[in-house]
């Protein structure tokens, strides 16, 4: 079975250090794909260096979670706290989804928003994620299912991360959250391959997010299994903006990218790169 390896950077359009990371990990390291936030400070940029880089291929960074709305907070007042930015509460916030009619018209509003948001930069959708992988709730994966499919969404990701390689990396490693997510993803997957979307046999970034250093990605390129990888990361000049993630090792993410260890670890793994529109 072939292997097909995609390299994803999330958050592209967060900020300009974000954007510059992205664009140079491209040109100069083994990233092929970037998720966009079309709501964030710096989308604007993001999309004229994609314009630019068409090898870079660019899917949608649902963003329902800890970020700014693509519509104005006073249009999704449920969803969005004092500061005008979606609720940080995850947790309490899916529950609530599920008992609250109102919050769930408002969710479907801005999904639709950000769908729309992307289509009208014109670049090709090479896949949809979600800012926390907040589409692992069932009815933000129902509302991706059906506003997708009228954007032409072909592929998601389905954050499935295989413990055993992560555990023959790092014995100690902590595996808490692929464990914890494991029924959702399955049912994630499930969902989305009946709705005709392509998803990945497995993907990397769970267990060490905010922290795949070049270590670590050399590490699973040397044990990547076959079929379809996805390897997310978060790379950025440095995390000093708003929105960044305390305790992120942003640089070391975008250093991993260009490192050439990494690079030849990806050259000997034999995987094909590119991203979820390159496997036919």
């Amino acid at each position: 079975m072939p292997k097909h390896l995609i390299v994803t950077a999330d958050d592209f359009g967060l900020s300009s250090q974000v954007n510059a990371a992205v664009e140079r990990a491209h040109r100069d390291g083994i990233l092929t794909a970037a998720s966009l936030m079309v709501a964030a400070p710096a989308a604007a940029e993001a999309v004229a260096i994609a314009r630019r880089t068409p090898s870079l291929r660019v899917g949608l960074h649902l963003a329902l979670v800890d970020a700014r709305p693509a519509l104005p907070p006073d249009a999704v007042p449920d969803l969005v706290g004092p500061d005008g930015w979606f609720r940080r509460d995850t947790a309490r916030f899916g529950a609530a989804l599920f008992f609250s009619p109102r919050m769930r018209g408002q969710l479907a509003r801005e999904v639709a928003a950000q769908f729309a948001a992307y289509a009208a930069t014109g670049l090709p959708l090479d896949h949809v994620d979600a800012h926390q992988h907040f589409h692992l709730h069932p009815t933000v994966a129902g509302l991706m299912i059906r506003i997708g499919a009228r954007h032409g969404m072909r592929a998601v990701r389905i954050p499935a991360e295989p413990v055993s390689v992560v555990r023959a990396i790092e014995p100690e490693a902590r595996i808490a959250l692929p464990a914890i997510t494991a029924p959702w993803t399955r049912l994630l997957g499930a969902r989305m391959r009946r709705a005709g979307c392509r998803v990945p046999d497995q993907v990397f970034g769970l267990s060490w997010t905010g922290a795949m250093t070049a270590r670590r990605v050399a590490a699973l390129l040397d044990r990547l299994p076959a079929g379809t990888t996805e390897i997310y990361t978060h790379p950025a000049l440095d995390g000093d903006y708003p929105g960044a993630a305390p305790g992120y090792r942003y640089r070391d993410e975008f250093e991993a990218l260009l490192d050439p260890a990494v690079a030849a670890a990806a050259r000997r793994s034999g995987a094909t790169l590119g991203g979820y529109g390159d496997l036919g």
